[in-house]
């Protein structure tokens, strides 16, 4: 698509006037301004390859990553719960959001969205959409409620979604121009219809989000304009709800239709690309701590915390008996972080070698061994996570169960009485298989903190360790044993601390 000579000046003075605040400028000394974007549909790697010029502005002024969304049966990739966990910082099993038609049957009166979390800490604030159950309350539960300060609906099955887009840019740019709303989502759904209609690879999709980055220009172009722009810290963000199929559709777990983005500028927000890939519940949070607005139930964080096992990032391997995966994919190891030890003594002989005894990975890698098992629904881990699966194990040939041990380094518990272990978990359970939790402190005692008799998905479990009278150091192991082709378990961000 060509652009205009005024277009391409414009996306250039966007791009050299960043909206990332002076290196010197401390957080929250100046006025916050917080502006989401809501691209519905798009993929981060088409806008990459596309004529996209004002978001690729904000790309090389901020940072920018591919996110990984959920599938069934944890929830569809629809419209409906990608948007909700944007807008709530909560997974769709908190904020029941799971299909596109959901009535009053959620929970965002418990987790409501950012804006109507800053309304009522004082802030100003704007939504504007043309999908309609983002902003109204037709469908019985707008994901935006009435406590937002100004909602605008312009429907695009109504207007046509190209001329509803347009519109918006149009209301946006001007509204964020004169009013200048503290937090605002701003919303683009032409993307997702042109993806229903050729598909990610089709000549409309790139047309369609070749026009959408002209109305982002537009809407950042209001922000520039404003008379106390140089005054102001802006946090821009760019995400969207799910991705789309090369042929058309989402909704499934594939990849593509699993993926999302978040292009992040302004105070904090780094450059390039992380190596730990932020989650779509971050934004909120992101959001709300701009204003600094406590928000303990989110599952959103501000910044990507780093655990243990994110320190193997830069040593995983390609695929050796996952076919299935791609061979670019790089997403699994068994080197252990320093300090842990994994114990395969009873371990069987054979069977696939990325699986053999607790392993390292990532959700690209483990999800594409084997979807639609409910691996997509390890959604609180994030980076490498420890995985013992004797399912995938299984399929090659091998023989004896699946008994493996991962255990952690020593943690100082002097002087305490107890201590809390925290970690992310998610197991399926089957047949004989065992998985347990156990403390050996350096007296000789241990104890057993947590044994799993059913499912657990995407948990965050603390256990209190009570600590033997003398006890100077504990150390933790995970066991998963009697595994026979017996499904899985998923342990991160193993954290211990004293009481």
């Amino acid at each position: 698509m060509r652009r205009t000579t005024a277009l391409v000046a414009l996306a250039a003075a966007l791009t050299a006037g960043t909206l990332i605040a002076p290196a010197d400028a401390a957080p929250r000394a100046r006025p916050q301004k917080v502006l989401v974007i809501g691209i519905d549909g798009a993929l981060l790697s088409k806008i990459q390859a596309f004529d996209t010029p004002a978001l690729k502005g904000l790309i090389a002024t901020g940072s920018s990553s591919r996110t990984t969304l959920y599938a069934q049966p944890f929830a569809p990739t629809l419209s409906g719960p990608g948007w909700a966990t944007n807008a709530t910082g909560v997974w769709p099993d908190k904020h029941k959001v799971t299909s596109n038609s959901w009535g009053t049957g959620t929970a965002l009166t418990r987790y409501p969205d950012f804006l109507t979390r800053l309304a009522r800490a004082g802030r100003t604030t704007y939504a504007i959409a043309d999908w309609t159950p983002l902003t109204t309350n037709s469908a019985g539960q707008a994901i935006f409620s009435d406590e937002v300060q100004r909602k605008v609906t312009y429907d695009g099955d109504a207007l046509g979604w190209a001329e509803a887009d347009r519109r918006i840019a149009a209301d946006a740019s001007a509204y964020l121009k004169n009013t200048g709303p503290d937090a605002s989502f701003v919303y683009f759904g032409d993307v997702d219809i042109a993806g229903h209609s050729c598909g990610a690879d089709g000549a409309c999709y790139r047309t369609a989000l070749e026009k959408t980055d002209q109305h982002v220009a537009t809407v950042l172009a209001g922000v520039k304009a404003r008379s106390t722009y140089a005054q102001e810290d802006w946090t821009v963000m760019v995400t969207a709800d799910h991705g789309h199929t090369p042929g058309g559709g989402h909704g499934g777990s594939s990849a593509a239709e699993r993926s999302s983005f978040l292009i992040r500028t302004g105070p904090g927000a780094g450059t390039g690309t992380p190596a730990i890939a932020p989650k779509n519940v971050d934004i909120a949070a992101i959001a709300l701590d701009r204003f600094g607005v406590s928000s303990p139930d989110l599952d959103g964080r501000v910044t990507t915390p780093q655990d243990p096992f994110d320190s193997l990032v830069n040593q995983l391997q390609g695929r050796l008996d996952e076919t299935g995966v791609p061979a670019d994919v790089r997403g699994w190891t068994h080197t252990t972080p320093s300090g842990w030890t994994i114990d395969n003594t009873g371990l069987g002989t054979g069977g696939v070698r990325e699986w053999q005894g607790w392993s390292f990975t990532t959700d690209d890698f483990w999800t594409r061994a084997a979807p639609d098992q409910s691996r997509e629904g390890n959604v609180r881990a994030r980076g490498v996570f420890a995985v013992a699966d004797s399912d995938e194990w299984s399929d090659k040939t091998r023989s004896g169960l699946f008994n493996s041990r991962l255990t952690s380094p020593a943690y100082d518990v002097a002087g305490a009485s107890d201590a809390t272990l925290s970690f992310s978990s998610h197991y399926l359970k089957s047949g004989n298989e065992t998985a347990r939790v156990t403390a050996t402190f350096d007296t000789g005692a241990t104890s057993t903190l947590l044994t799993y008799t059913a499912d657990t998905i995407a948990k965050t479990e603390r256990l209190t360790v009570p600590v033997p009278a003398g006890a100077r150091s504990v150390r933790i192991t995970w066991s998963l044993t009697n595994g026979d082709n017996d499904w899985y378990w998923a342990v991160d961000a193993p954290a211990l601390t004293k009481g």
